[in-house]
């Protein structure tokens, strides 16, 4: 399976998806023009690596500075993925954030709230 790279941009994150390593990384910011259609490719990539032979332990690296609010239902579906195939590997997130943006902590607390069965760890730069 290939792995999938997007650089980043004004409006949107890099994005890093591994499947030698099952590491998947999102950094920086998120509020592209089509939000769905800018992620579709990720969301296939997710689907047919956790469909195929994903690693034990997939590593889920979340440091998004800031979000609009189509971006939080793509996280969200993101996440009901992440949810969803729980059972085929271990998940784990890391939420990174600057410990002087409490917006983007909160953010990743609501989404904790909403997936409580996934591993959330929260880390301060």
């Amino acid at each position: 399976m290939e792995n999938l790279n997007i650089e980043a941009t004004k409006y949107t994150p890099e994005i890093s998806l591994n499947a030698d390593t099952g590491i998947v990384s999102m950094v920086g910011k998120s509020y592209p023009e089509n939000t769905f259609e800018f992620y579709e490719p990720v969301m296939n990539w997710l689907e047919d690596y956790f469909n195929s032979t994903p690693q034990g332990k997939t590593v889920v690296n979340m440091e998004i500075i800031y979000f609009n609010s189509s971006s939080s239902k793509f996280f969200f579906d993101f996440f009901d993925l992440l949810d969803e195939v729980k059972e085929k590997c271990d998940i784990e997130v890391n939420w990174i954030f600057d410990e002087e943006n409490e917006s983007a902590e909160e953010a990743g607390e609501d989404f904790l709230e909403d997936f409580e069965d996934l591993t959330f760890n929260f880390v301060k730069k």
